[in-house]
Protein backbone atom coordinates (compact mmCIF):
# COMPACT_ATOMS: atom_id res chain seq x y z
CA UNK A 1 0.00 0.00 0.00
CA UNK A 2 1.03 3.40 -0.85
CA UNK A 3 -0.57 4.86 1.57
CA UNK A 4 -1.99 4.06 5.25
CA UNK A 5 -2.81 4.48 8.47
CA UNK A 6 -1.81 2.14 11.14
CA UNK A 7 -4.43 2.01 13.92
CA UNK A 8 -2.15 0.21 17.33
CA UNK A 9 -5.42 -1.42 18.91
CA UNK A 10 -5.27 -1.27 23.41
CA UNK A 11 -8.75 -3.71 23.16
CA UNK A 12 -11.52 -1.67 22.59
CA UNK A 13 -14.69 -3.20 21.01
CA UNK A 14 -14.52 -0.29 18.36
CA UNK A 15 -11.31 -0.80 17.16
CA UNK A 16 -12.32 -2.29 13.78
CA UNK A 17 -14.64 0.56 13.58
CA UNK A 18 -12.06 2.82 13.39
CA UNK A 19 -10.33 1.61 10.76
CA UNK A 20 -13.54 1.32 8.65
CA UNK A 21 -13.56 4.57 9.14
CA UNK A 22 -10.20 5.67 7.73
CA UNK A 23 -11.31 3.66 4.66
CA UNK A 24 -14.37 4.97 4.12
CA UNK A 25 -12.22 8.36 3.64
CA UNK A 26 -10.50 6.41 0.76
CA UNK A 27 -7.56 5.68 2.85
CA UNK A 28 -5.75 2.26 3.58
CA UNK A 29 -5.85 0.68 7.55
CA UNK A 30 -3.95 -1.44 8.83
CA UNK A 31 -4.79 -2.77 12.94
CA UNK A 32 -1.77 -3.71 14.84
CA UNK A 33 -1.52 -4.84 18.35
CA UNK A 34 -0.42 -1.89 21.21
CA UNK A 35 2.93 -3.59 21.95
CA UNK A 36 4.35 -3.73 18.01
CA UNK A 37 7.73 -2.10 18.53
CA UNK A 38 8.32 0.80 17.15
CA UNK A 39 10.68 -0.58 14.18
CA UNK A 40 8.03 -2.65 13.00
CA UNK A 41 5.81 0.45 12.38
CA UNK A 42 8.60 2.59 11.22
CA UNK A 43 9.07 -0.03 8.30
CA UNK A 44 5.88 0.03 7.25
CA UNK A 45 5.98 4.25 6.42
CA UNK A 46 2.67 4.79 7.69
CA UNK A 47 1.51 8.83 6.82
CA UNK A 48 -0.47 8.84 10.23
CA UNK A 49 -1.02 6.63 13.43
CA UNK A 50 -4.33 6.15 15.54
CA UNK A 51 -4.27 4.59 18.77
CA UNK A 52 -7.67 3.08 20.09
CA UNK A 53 -9.38 3.25 23.37
CA UNK A 54 -9.46 0.34 25.30
CA UNK A 55 -10.89 -1.02 29.01
CA UNK A 56 -7.86 -0.54 30.76
CA UNK A 57 -6.81 2.22 32.99
CA UNK A 58 -3.09 3.56 32.40
CA UNK A 59 -2.34 2.85 35.95
CA UNK A 60 -3.46 -0.36 36.14
CA UNK A 61 -0.81 -3.29 37.02
CA UNK A 62 -1.65 -4.87 33.74
CA UNK A 63 -2.11 -1.89 31.81
CA UNK A 64 -1.65 -2.37 27.85
CA UNK A 65 1.74 -0.05 27.63
CA UNK A 66 3.31 0.60 23.54
CA UNK A 67 6.87 0.73 23.35
CA UNK A 68 7.79 4.54 24.75
CA UNK A 69 9.13 5.01 21.06
CA UNK A 70 5.79 5.30 19.91
CA UNK A 71 5.60 9.66 20.31
CA UNK A 72 9.35 10.23 18.56
CA UNK A 73 8.05 8.21 15.14
CA UNK A 74 7.61 12.15 13.71
CA UNK A 75 4.86 10.95 12.08
CA UNK A 76 1.24 12.59 12.95
CA UNK A 77 -0.79 10.68 15.86
CA UNK A 78 -4.12 10.52 17.17
CA UNK A 79 -5.08 9.17 20.28
CA UNK A 80 -8.69 8.36 21.46
CA UNK A 81 -9.90 7.84 24.31
CA UNK A 82 -7.23 5.67 26.58
CA UNK A 83 -5.42 6.16 23.48
CA UNK A 84 -5.51 9.87 24.89
CA UNK A 85 -4.81 8.61 28.48
CA UNK A 86 -1.27 6.93 27.37
CA UNK A 87 0.21 9.81 25.18
CA UNK A 88 -1.10 11.72 28.67
CA UNK A 89 0.70 9.21 30.79
CA UNK A 90 3.96 8.57 28.72
CA UNK A 91 4.28 12.53 27.64
CA UNK A 92 4.73 13.93 31.24
CA UNK A 93 0.91 15.20 31.91
CA UNK A 94 -1.10 13.54 34.19
CA UNK A 95 -4.28 10.72 34.40
CA UNK A 96 -6.76 10.71 37.33
CA UNK A 97 -10.31 8.76 37.97
CA UNK A 98 -12.98 10.78 37.01
CA UNK A 99 -15.56 12.33 39.46
CA UNK A 100 -17.83 11.10 37.61
CA UNK A 101 -18.20 8.19 35.09
CA UNK A 102 -18.59 10.04 31.62
CA UNK A 103 -20.74 7.32 29.45
CA UNK A 104 -23.39 7.87 26.53
CA UNK A 105 -24.13 11.31 24.81
CA UNK A 106 -22.58 14.21 25.50
CA UNK A 107 -21.73 17.92 23.94
CA UNK A 108 -18.00 18.90 22.98
CA UNK A 109 -17.83 22.86 22.91
CA UNK A 110 -14.65 23.70 20.39
CA UNK A 111 -12.97 26.11 22.15
CA UNK A 112 -10.40 26.36 19.46
CA UNK A 113 -11.70 26.36 15.78
CA UNK A 114 -8.39 26.72 13.97
CA UNK A 115 -7.55 22.94 15.34
CA UNK A 116 -7.40 20.79 11.98
CA UNK A 117 -9.40 18.25 13.56
CA UNK A 118 -12.49 20.68 14.05
CA UNK A 119 -11.42 21.90 10.37
CA UNK A 120 -15.63 22.89 8.79
CA UNK A 121 -17.25 21.79 12.25
CA UNK A 122 -19.58 24.14 14.20
CA UNK A 123 -18.75 24.92 17.23
CA UNK A 124 -20.82 22.41 19.49
CA UNK A 125 -21.14 18.66 18.31
CA UNK A 126 -22.73 15.76 19.69
CA UNK A 127 -20.33 12.94 21.03
CA UNK A 128 -20.00 9.87 22.46
CA UNK A 129 -18.20 8.87 25.93
CA UNK A 130 -17.11 5.55 27.71
CA UNK A 131 -14.82 6.53 29.67
CA UNK A 132 -14.22 6.60 33.46
CA UNK A 133 -10.23 8.53 33.85
CA UNK A 134 -9.45 11.72 32.64
CA UNK A 135 -6.73 13.86 31.40
CA UNK A 136 -6.07 16.30 34.47
CA UNK A 137 -2.72 17.92 33.71
CA UNK A 138 -1.77 18.34 29.98
CA UNK A 139 1.59 16.88 28.57
CA UNK A 140 4.35 19.99 27.79
CA UNK A 141 3.36 21.63 24.40
CA UNK A 142 -0.38 20.39 24.28
CA UNK A 143 -3.00 22.35 24.46
CA UNK A 144 -7.26 21.89 25.14
CA UNK A 145 -8.67 23.08 22.21
CA UNK A 146 -12.81 20.87 23.25
CA UNK A 147 -13.97 20.37 26.34
CA UNK A 148 -17.40 18.53 27.62
CA UNK A 149 -19.28 19.18 30.60
CA UNK A 150 -17.07 16.63 32.99
CA UNK A 151 -14.12 17.18 31.16
CA UNK A 152 -11.37 20.42 30.65
CA UNK A 153 -9.24 18.48 28.21
CA UNK A 154 -11.67 16.83 25.68
CA UNK A 155 -9.69 17.28 22.76
CA UNK A 156 -6.01 18.22 23.03
CA UNK A 157 -3.45 19.35 20.10
CA UNK A 158 0.41 19.51 20.25
CA UNK A 159 -0.31 21.68 16.68
CA UNK A 160 3.57 21.68 15.79
CA UNK A 161 4.13 17.70 16.26
CA UNK A 162 1.13 17.13 14.46
CA UNK A 163 -0.27 14.89 17.66
CA UNK A 164 -3.61 14.99 18.75
CA UNK A 165 -6.09 13.43 21.40
CA UNK A 166 -9.93 12.87 22.09
CA UNK A 167 -11.58 11.44 25.09
CA UNK A 168 -14.46 10.80 22.93
CA UNK A 169 -15.17 8.31 20.09
CA UNK A 170 -15.34 9.93 16.54
CA UNK A 171 -15.37 6.77 15.19
CA UNK A 172 -19.22 5.13 16.47
CA UNK A 173 -22.35 6.33 15.05
CA UNK A 174 -23.28 7.98 18.03
CA UNK A 175 -20.97 10.85 17.20
CA UNK A 176 -22.58 12.13 13.84
CA UNK A 177 -19.90 14.56 12.76
CA UNK A 178 -17.12 11.58 14.03
CA UNK A 179 -16.09 10.61 10.21
CA UNK A 180 -15.48 14.53 9.51
CA UNK A 181 -12.79 14.52 12.45
CA UNK A 182 -11.76 11.66 11.02
CA UNK A 183 -11.19 12.48 7.57
CA UNK A 184 -9.83 16.18 8.91
CA UNK A 185 -6.93 13.74 10.32
CA UNK A 186 -6.12 11.44 7.74
CA UNK A 187 -6.68 14.27 4.95
CA UNK A 188 -5.57 17.84 6.49
CA UNK A 189 -2.94 16.39 9.61
CA UNK A 190 -1.43 13.36 7.65
CA UNK A 191 -1.95 14.76 4.06
CA UNK A 192 -3.27 11.61 2.32
CA UNK A 193 -4.59 11.28 -1.14
CA UNK A 194 -7.77 9.08 -1.78
CA UNK A 195 -6.24 6.51 -3.24
CA UNK A 196 -7.72 3.30 -1.81
CA UNK A 197 -10.92 2.49 -4.09
CA UNK A 198 -12.04 -0.84 -5.36
CA UNK A 199 -11.15 -0.20 -8.68
CA UNK A 200 -6.77 -0.16 -7.36
CA UNK A 201 -8.05 -3.11 -5.42
CA UNK A 202 -8.44 -4.90 -8.27
CA UNK A 203 -5.54 -4.41 -10.02
CA UNK A 204 -3.07 -4.76 -7.14
CA UNK A 205 -4.94 -8.08 -5.95
CA UNK A 206 -4.64 -9.65 -9.19
CA UNK A 207 -1.07 -8.85 -9.48
CA UNK A 208 -0.58 -10.26 -6.02
CA UNK A 209 -2.73 -13.53 -7.04
CA UNK A 210 -0.44 -14.17 -10.16
CA UNK A 211 2.70 -13.87 -8.10
CA UNK A 212 1.83 -16.33 -5.49
CA UNK A 213 0.15 -18.72 -7.68
CA UNK A 214 2.09 -18.79 -10.63
CA UNK A 215 1.44 -21.38 -12.86
CA UNK A 216 0.00 -23.78 -10.02
CA UNK A 217 -3.66 -24.81 -10.31
CA UNK A 218 -6.24 -23.44 -7.43
CA UNK A 219 -9.34 -25.13 -5.77
CA UNK A 220 -11.94 -23.23 -4.20
CA UNK A 221 -14.98 -24.03 -2.28
CA UNK A 222 -17.93 -22.12 -3.62
CA UNK A 223 -20.60 -21.96 -1.15
CA UNK A 224 -22.78 -18.85 -3.22
CA UNK A 225 -22.50 -16.69 -0.30
CA UNK A 226 -20.82 -13.17 -0.88
CA UNK A 227 -17.41 -13.76 0.08
CA UNK A 228 -16.81 -17.47 -1.21
CA UNK A 229 -18.43 -15.43 -4.78
CA UNK A 230 -16.63 -12.30 -4.53
CA UNK A 231 -12.88 -14.50 -4.06
CA UNK A 232 -14.01 -16.78 -6.70
CA UNK A 233 -15.01 -14.08 -9.38
CA UNK A 234 -10.98 -12.18 -8.11
CA UNK A 235 -9.08 -14.84 -8.46
CA UNK A 236 -10.29 -16.03 -12.07
CA UNK A 237 -9.53 -12.37 -13.21
CA UNK A 238 -6.37 -13.26 -12.43
CA UNK A 239 -5.26 -16.70 -13.21
CA UNK A 240 -8.90 -18.07 -15.26
CA UNK A 241 -8.73 -21.30 -16.10
CA UNK A 242 -6.10 -22.59 -13.19
CA UNK A 243 -9.19 -21.86 -10.80
CA UNK A 244 -11.36 -24.50 -10.30
CA UNK A 245 -14.71 -24.11 -7.91
CA UNK A 246 -15.85 -26.86 -5.78
CA UNK A 247 -19.84 -26.56 -5.26
CA UNK A 248 -21.36 -28.71 -2.59
CA UNK A 249 -25.50 -28.98 -2.69
CA UNK A 250 -26.30 -30.38 0.97
CA UNK A 251 -29.47 -30.19 0.21
CA UNK A 252 -29.49 -27.84 2.86
CA UNK A 253 -29.81 -24.63 0.31
CA UNK A 254 -32.26 -22.09 -0.22
CA UNK A 255 -34.91 -22.54 -3.30
CA UNK A 256 -33.17 -22.10 -6.92
CA UNK A 257 -29.31 -22.29 -4.94
CA UNK A 258 -27.50 -24.67 -6.97
CA UNK A 259 -29.26 -23.28 -10.27
CA UNK A 260 -27.93 -19.82 -9.57
CA UNK A 261 -24.37 -20.79 -8.54
CA UNK A 262 -24.31 -23.08 -11.65
CA UNK A 263 -25.62 -20.42 -13.92
CA UNK A 264 -24.21 -17.31 -12.59
CA UNK A 265 -20.07 -18.74 -12.34
CA UNK A 266 -20.55 -21.63 -14.59
CA UNK A 267 -22.26 -20.21 -17.63
CA UNK A 268 -21.90 -16.58 -17.25
CA UNK A 269 -18.32 -16.06 -15.73
CA UNK A 270 -16.92 -19.67 -17.68
CA UNK A 271 -15.43 -20.31 -14.06
CA UNK A 272 -14.77 -24.51 -13.94
CA UNK A 273 -17.47 -25.48 -11.91
CA UNK A 274 -17.34 -28.86 -9.71
CA UNK A 275 -21.12 -29.44 -8.77
CA UNK A 276 -21.17 -32.03 -6.22
CA UNK A 277 -24.81 -33.34 -5.29
CA UNK A 278 -24.52 -34.82 -1.71
CA UNK A 279 -28.11 -34.05 -0.84
CA UNK A 280 -28.79 -37.71 0.33
CA UNK A 281 -25.39 -38.30 2.37
CA UNK A 282 -26.34 -35.02 4.13
CA UNK A 283 -29.66 -36.27 4.91
CA UNK A 284 -29.09 -39.43 6.37
CA UNK A 285 -26.18 -38.15 8.62
CA UNK A 286 -29.36 -35.68 10.22
CA UNK A 287 -31.35 -39.18 10.00
CA UNK A 288 -33.30 -38.65 14.18
CA UNK A 289 -31.03 -35.97 14.59
CA UNK A 290 -32.40 -33.34 16.67
CA UNK A 291 -29.93 -31.17 19.38
CA UNK A 292 -28.79 -28.39 17.25
CA UNK A 293 -25.36 -28.73 17.70
CA UNK A 294 -25.23 -32.01 17.17
CA UNK A 295 -26.54 -31.45 13.84
CA UNK A 296 -24.15 -28.86 13.12
CA UNK A 297 -21.26 -31.32 13.87
CA UNK A 298 -22.75 -33.56 11.65
CA UNK A 299 -23.03 -31.16 8.80
CA UNK A 300 -19.54 -29.96 8.89
CA UNK A 301 -17.97 -33.60 8.99
CA UNK A 302 -20.13 -34.41 6.33
CA UNK A 303 -19.02 -31.17 4.84
CA UNK A 304 -15.30 -31.97 4.93
CA UNK A 305 -15.47 -35.61 4.26
CA UNK A 306 -17.11 -34.16 0.48
CA UNK A 307 -14.93 -31.82 -0.08
CA UNK A 308 -11.88 -33.82 0.09
CA UNK A 309 -13.17 -36.46 -1.87
CA UNK A 310 -14.23 -33.96 -4.52
CA UNK A 311 -10.80 -32.36 -4.48
CA UNK A 312 -8.93 -35.32 -5.07
CA UNK A 313 -11.33 -35.66 -8.53
CA UNK A 314 -10.50 -32.49 -9.21
CA UNK A 315 -6.67 -32.95 -9.67
CA UNK A 316 -3.50 -32.07 -8.28
CA UNK A 317 -3.64 -28.18 -6.74
CA UNK A 318 -1.19 -26.48 -5.13
CA UNK A 319 -3.62 -23.89 -3.71
CA UNK A 320 -6.59 -23.67 -1.68
CA UNK A 321 -8.76 -20.18 -2.05
CA UNK A 322 -10.59 -19.07 0.91
CA UNK A 323 -12.98 -16.11 1.56
CA UNK A 324 -11.24 -15.02 4.44
CA UNK A 325 -12.07 -11.38 5.57
CA UNK A 326 -9.94 -8.88 7.40
CA UNK A 327 -12.06 -9.27 10.97
CA UNK A 328 -11.90 -12.89 11.14
CA UNK A 329 -7.55 -12.77 10.90
CA UNK A 330 -7.34 -10.07 13.36
CA UNK A 331 -6.42 -11.11 16.82
CA UNK A 332 -8.17 -9.51 20.05
CA UNK A 333 -5.53 -8.01 22.25
CA UNK A 334 -5.44 -10.52 25.38
CA UNK A 335 -6.29 -8.25 27.90
CA UNK A 336 -8.50 -9.13 31.05
CA UNK A 337 -11.82 -7.85 31.30
CA UNK A 338 -11.36 -6.96 27.26
CA UNK A 339 -15.20 -6.58 25.73
CA UNK A 340 -13.21 -7.23 22.06
CA UNK A 341 -12.25 -10.82 23.31
CA UNK A 342 -15.65 -11.78 23.89
CA UNK A 343 -17.20 -10.39 20.81
CA UNK A 344 -14.30 -12.36 18.80
CA UNK A 345 -15.24 -15.34 20.36
CA UNK A 346 -18.72 -15.44 18.40
CA UNK A 347 -16.53 -15.04 14.84
CA UNK A 348 -14.47 -17.81 15.02
CA UNK A 349 -15.09 -20.06 11.61
CA UNK A 350 -14.60 -23.39 11.61
CA UNK A 351 -12.74 -24.37 8.16
CA UNK A 352 -10.79 -27.31 6.49
CA UNK A 353 -9.03 -29.49 8.08
CA UNK A 354 -5.45 -28.17 8.97
CA UNK A 355 -4.12 -31.73 7.22
CA UNK A 356 -4.99 -30.92 3.58
CA UNK A 357 -1.89 -30.29 2.43
CA UNK A 358 -2.56 -26.87 0.68
CA UNK A 359 -1.26 -23.21 0.77
CA UNK A 360 -3.73 -20.93 1.22
CA UNK A 361 -4.66 -17.97 -1.33
CA UNK A 362 -7.23 -15.68 1.02
CA UNK A 363 -7.17 -12.52 -1.44
CA UNK A 364 -10.02 -10.51 0.71
CA UNK A 365 -8.03 -11.18 4.03
CA UNK A 366 -7.10 -7.13 4.20
CA UNK A 367 -11.39 -6.34 3.87
CA UNK A 368 -14.25 -5.80 5.47
CA UNK A 369 -17.47 -7.04 4.48
CA UNK A 370 -18.82 -4.02 3.42
CA UNK A 371 -15.55 -3.65 0.98
CA UNK A 372 -15.97 -6.80 -0.04
CA UNK A 373 -19.34 -6.51 -0.99
CA UNK A 374 -17.80 -3.20 -3.82
CA UNK A 375 -15.68 -5.13 -5.09
CA UNK A 376 -18.38 -7.77 -6.35
CA UNK A 377 -19.61 -5.25 -7.65
CA UNK A 378 -16.40 -3.71 -9.33
CA UNK A 379 -15.85 -7.55 -10.78
CA UNK A 380 -19.41 -7.53 -12.30
CA UNK A 381 -21.38 -9.73 -9.95
CA UNK A 382 -24.77 -9.52 -9.72
CA UNK A 383 -26.61 -7.64 -7.30
CA UNK A 384 -27.93 -10.43 -6.03
CA UNK A 385 -25.35 -11.90 -5.29
CA UNK A 386 -23.06 -9.05 -3.79
CA UNK A 387 -25.97 -7.65 -1.62
CA UNK A 388 -27.65 -10.76 -0.48
CA UNK A 389 -28.35 -11.60 3.19
CA UNK A 390 -26.66 -14.08 5.32
CA UNK A 391 -27.14 -17.41 5.26
CA UNK A 392 -25.91 -20.07 7.96
CA UNK A 393 -23.01 -22.87 7.06
CA UNK A 394 -25.33 -25.61 8.10
CA UNK A 395 -28.19 -23.90 5.91
CA UNK A 396 -31.74 -24.79 6.51
CA UNK A 397 -30.72 -27.42 9.00
CA UNK A 398 -30.97 -24.52 11.70
CA UNK A 399 -34.11 -23.00 10.73
CA UNK A 400 -35.64 -26.45 11.23
CA UNK A 401 -36.10 -26.83 15.22
CA UNK A 402 -35.70 -30.97 15.58
CA UNK A 403 -35.39 -33.52 13.06
CA UNK A 404 -34.26 -32.67 9.10
CA UNK A 405 -36.55 -34.66 7.17
CA UNK A 406 -36.89 -34.00 3.62
CA UNK A 407 -41.03 -33.09 4.36
CA UNK A 408 -39.71 -30.33 6.43
CA UNK A 409 -37.02 -29.17 4.41
CA UNK A 410 -39.60 -28.63 1.85
CA UNK A 411 -41.95 -26.26 4.25
CA UNK A 412 -39.33 -24.25 5.07
CA UNK A 413 -37.68 -23.60 1.68
CA UNK A 414 -40.91 -22.97 0.02
CA UNK A 415 -41.85 -20.49 3.27
CA UNK A 416 -38.22 -18.94 2.99
CA UNK A 417 -38.73 -18.35 -0.78
CA UNK A 418 -41.69 -16.46 -0.44
CA UNK A 419 -40.59 -14.07 2.26
CA UNK A 420 -37.67 -13.61 -0.04
CA UNK A 421 -39.96 -12.74 -2.81
CA UNK A 422 -42.00 -10.30 -0.84
CA UNK A 423 -39.14 -8.86 1.03
CA UNK A 424 -37.95 -8.06 -2.31
CA UNK A 425 -41.02 -7.00 -3.73
CA UNK A 426 -41.26 -4.36 -1.01
CA UNK A 427 -37.82 -2.96 -1.60
CA UNK A 428 -37.51 -4.50 2.32
CA UNK A 429 -34.90 -7.03 1.68
CA UNK A 430 -31.82 -4.84 1.00
CA UNK A 431 -32.77 -2.05 3.45
CA UNK A 432 -32.13 -5.14 6.74
CA UNK A 433 -29.52 -7.60 7.52
CA UNK A 434 -31.86 -10.58 7.53
CA UNK A 435 -34.90 -12.50 7.13
CA UNK A 436 -36.16 -15.36 6.99
CA UNK A 437 -38.67 -18.20 7.63
CA UNK A 438 -38.17 -20.91 10.36
CA UNK A 439 -40.15 -24.36 10.82
CA UNK A 440 -40.98 -24.96 14.44
CA UNK A 441 -41.85 -28.50 15.48
CA UNK A 442 -45.42 -27.17 16.87
CA UNK A 443 -48.64 -28.22 15.38
CA UNK A 444 -51.64 -26.79 15.77
CA UNK A 445 -55.64 -27.04 14.86
CA UNK A 446 -56.82 -25.19 12.13
CA UNK A 447 -59.71 -24.90 9.47
CA UNK A 448 -59.31 -24.53 5.90
CA UNK A 449 -62.17 -24.69 3.66
CA UNK A 450 -64.49 -26.67 5.64
CA UNK A 451 -62.01 -29.28 7.18
CA UNK A 452 -60.09 -29.37 9.78
CA UNK A 453 -56.28 -29.16 9.57
CA UNK A 454 -53.56 -29.62 12.57
CA UNK A 455 -50.27 -28.58 10.56
CA UNK A 456 -46.95 -26.79 11.81
CA UNK A 457 -46.05 -23.41 12.69
CA UNK A 458 -43.86 -20.93 10.46
CA UNK A 459 -42.41 -17.78 12.73
CA UNK A 460 -41.02 -15.27 10.50
CA UNK A 461 -37.64 -13.54 11.53
CA UNK A 462 -36.58 -9.91 10.44
CA UNK A 463 -33.70 -8.10 12.12
CA UNK A 464 -31.32 -5.17 11.42
CA UNK A 465 -28.08 -5.17 12.54
CA UNK A 466 -23.89 -3.63 11.50
CA UNK A 467 -21.94 -6.60 11.78
CA UNK A 468 -24.31 -9.54 13.41
CA UNK A 469 -22.89 -9.23 16.47
CA UNK A 470 -25.94 -7.73 18.17
CA UNK A 471 -29.52 -7.07 16.48
CA UNK A 472 -32.89 -5.59 16.50
CA UNK A 473 -36.27 -7.08 15.04
CA UNK A 474 -37.20 -4.93 12.27
CA UNK A 475 -41.20 -3.46 12.43
CA UNK A 476 -42.06 -4.84 9.38
CA UNK A 477 -45.54 -3.16 7.87
CA UNK A 478 -48.79 -4.58 9.02
CA UNK A 479 -49.55 -4.78 5.32
CA UNK A 480 -46.41 -6.69 4.24
CA UNK A 481 -46.87 -8.91 7.52
CA UNK A 482 -50.35 -9.88 6.21
CA UNK A 483 -49.21 -10.82 2.62
CA UNK A 484 -46.21 -13.06 4.15
CA UNK A 485 -48.40 -14.63 6.31
CA UNK A 486 -51.52 -15.08 3.76
CA UNK A 487 -49.08 -16.68 1.12
CA UNK A 488 -47.26 -18.61 3.36
CA UNK A 489 -50.73 -20.36 4.71
CA UNK A 490 -51.91 -20.71 1.18
CA UNK A 491 -49.17 -22.05 -0.81
CA UNK A 492 -46.85 -24.04 1.50
CA UNK A 493 -48.48 -27.38 2.37
CA UNK A 494 -48.18 -28.41 5.60
CA UNK A 495 -48.83 -24.89 7.34
CA UNK A 496 -51.68 -23.21 8.99
CA UNK A 497 -50.16 -20.71 11.54
CA UNK A 498 -47.59 -18.12 10.95
CA UNK A 499 -45.67 -16.00 13.80
CA UNK A 500 -43.61 -13.11 13.96
CA UNK A 501 -40.16 -13.04 16.47
CA UNK A 502 -39.98 -10.12 17.98
CA UNK A 503 -36.64 -10.92 19.76
CA UNK A 504 -33.65 -8.94 20.04
CA UNK A 505 -29.84 -9.83 19.72
CA UNK A 506 -29.07 -10.57 22.79
CA UNK A 507 -30.67 -12.39 24.44
CA UNK A 508 -31.96 -14.52 21.50
CA UNK A 509 -29.99 -14.97 18.30
CA UNK A 510 -30.45 -14.07 15.22
CA UNK A 511 -30.79 -18.21 13.67
CA UNK A 512 -32.92 -20.30 16.52
CA UNK A 513 -30.50 -23.25 16.41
Amino acid sequence: MNEQIIILDFGSQYTQVIARRVRECNVYSTILSFDTPVAEIAALKPKGLILSGGPASVYAQSAPLPDPLLFELGIPVLAICYGLQIAAFFLGGKVEPGGRREFGKGTLRVKDAGCALFKNLPAELQVWNSHADKVTKLPKGFRSVAETENSRHAAIENRSKKQYGLQFHPEVAHTPRGKEIISNFVHTVCGCGKTWTMRHYVDQAVEEIRAQVGKERVILGLSGGVDSSVAAALIHKAIGSQLTCIFVNNGLLRAREADVVREVFGRHFKIKLQYEDATDLFLKKLVKVTDPERKRKAIGKTFIEVFESAAKRAGKARFLAQGTLYPDIIESVPIAGNPAAMIKSHHNVGGLPKNMKFELVEPLKRLFKDEVRQLGLELGLPKEIVYRQPFPGPGLAVRILGEVTPDRLRIVREADAIVVQEMKSSDWYYKIWQSFAVLLPVRSVGVMGDERTYDFTIAIRAVDSQDGMTADWVKLPYDLLERLSSRIINEVKGVNRVCLDISSKPPATIEWE
